[in-house]
């Protein structure tokens, strides 16, 4: 990303409203995953904004970090999670140009973002035995919404292409629960990989 798109999405946080902030919710999708999602270890929330997700799985027992590029988002995210009542750790990165956070990571969730070549690094960042969780709108969502515009959207049916190395285990495709046409995926490590580099 560039500097640019990091002030953007500053400047957006900034203006978001208190209250909702505090009140946000997971996705959906996240939620319905509940059923294999761990409930302990480390999880990167990836391009994570104002923390909703990385609440959500440090309410669950999880050790979260989250990682985006805006300061403010992280910041909001830090208020929220203390009004809430759960740990979690921040990094302000950008994604595109540094060096992926270091794991192995039990979990690791994507949730509207896309740069296709994190998809190489994700199965080595992963703890044997982690899951990746990812979750983007298609390029059919166009027919119903004009945001987000062609260049943030997956091919319809690209997801379970860019996975390598790792088992699916739950993939969907179409008008799902929150409006958009969207791909959600669950891709596990398998247990007897090697351990990931620190």
């Amino acid at each position: 990303m560039s500097d640019e798109d990091r002030k953007k999405w500053d400047a957006k946080y900034a203006q978001q409203d208190a209250v909702s902030s505090l009140t946000a919710q997971p996705s959906l999708l996240l939620d319905q995953l509940d059923h294999i999602l761990p409930r302990s270890g480390k999880a990167l929330d990836v391009a994570g904004g104002a923390g909703r997700h990385a609440i959500w799985l440090a309410g669950r027992g999880l050790d979260v970090t989250l990682a985006d590029i805006s300061q403010a988002g992280l910041d909001i995210a830090r208020a929220r999670a203390a009004a809430e009542g759960v740990n979690i750790e921040t990094l302000q990165i950008d994604l595109e140009f540094s060096p992926f956070p270091a794991g192995p990571w039990d979990l690791i969730v994507a949730i509207h973002y896309l740069y296709r070549p994190l998809f190489e690094i994700f199965p080595a960042a992963l703890a044997p035995g982690g899951l990746l969780v990812c979750s983007q709108p298609t390029l059919s969502n166009l027919q119903r919404h004009p945001k987000p515009p062609a260049r943030f959207l997956l091919q319809d049916g690209e997801l379970p292409h860019l996975v390598r190395d790792l088992e699916v285990v739950h993939y969907q495709e179409g008008w799902l629960a929150e409006g958009r046409h969207e791909a959600l995926l669950a891709a596990r490590r398998s247990p007897e990989s090697p351990t990931a580099k620190r």
